[in-house]
């Protein structure tokens, strides 16, 4: 299956590689970004590799995973976005994360409306769910802010989680939401498209 490279206003989203691997848990065990991504557990490189192996195997198999976010062409990593099953059964939801350094810009708000585009008119799902832990006022914001509605609180394996949802029908493409990217069926292949 195809694999996207995504460039929004201010990014460049392209899906992780086995390369990320300390940059990515460098980020994931960050304090401000692992209290609610890992339930505030310092994860190992062995588990952040597994992670980055599993995105891989997903967009080979489903052409979904979790990307990885850069502000320019040869910055360093600074957040991540994407698609990922949670909970028991497992369900498909958005995922994304912005490095503390780089709060308050806008950008995580950036990643998930990149996301929901990506889901909707790429791998033509019919609903988007995404999911937080109920004290994550900012991801509860993200998500607002992109689109998503509240639909339900539940407790989640002992967790008080916030759900929310965009469906198709209420999805509305902006200029600022996927503006170019490439879709490489390789390393070595790119097939350039335009969302905007």
């Amino acid at each position: 299956m195809a694999v996207p490279e995504i460039r929004t206003t201010n990014l460049r989203l392209r899906p992780f590689t086995p390369d990320d691997v300390d940059n990515i848990r460098r980020l994931w065990t960050d304090p401000g970004v692992r209290k609610y991504l890992w339930d505030d557990e310092v994860i190992s490189r062995d588990e952040a590799a597994s992670a980055v192996q599993k995105s891989v195997e997903l967009f080979g198999r489903d052409g979904l995973g979790l990307w990885a976010v850069f502000p320019g062409e040869e910055d360093p990593l600074i957040g991540f976005g994407g698609y990922w099953f949670f909970h028991e059964p497992p369900e498909l939801q958005i995922l994304y994360g912005i490095a503390p350094t780089h709060w308050g810009r806008g950008l995580a708000v950036e990643v998930a409306r990149a996301m929901i585009r990506y889901g909707f008119e790429h791998l033509r799902l019919d609903q988007i769910v995404g999911s937080t832990d109920a004290p994550n006022q900012a991801s509860r914001r993200v998500m607002e802010k992109a689109g998503m509605k509240f639909e339900k609180q539940v407790d989640q394996n002992g967790l008080d989680t916030m759900y929310y949802t965009i469906v198709r029908e209420d999805f509305q493409p902006d200029d600022h939401s996927i503006c170019s990217g490439r879709f490489r069926a390789d390393s070595a292949l790119t097939v350039p498209f335009t969302w905007c």
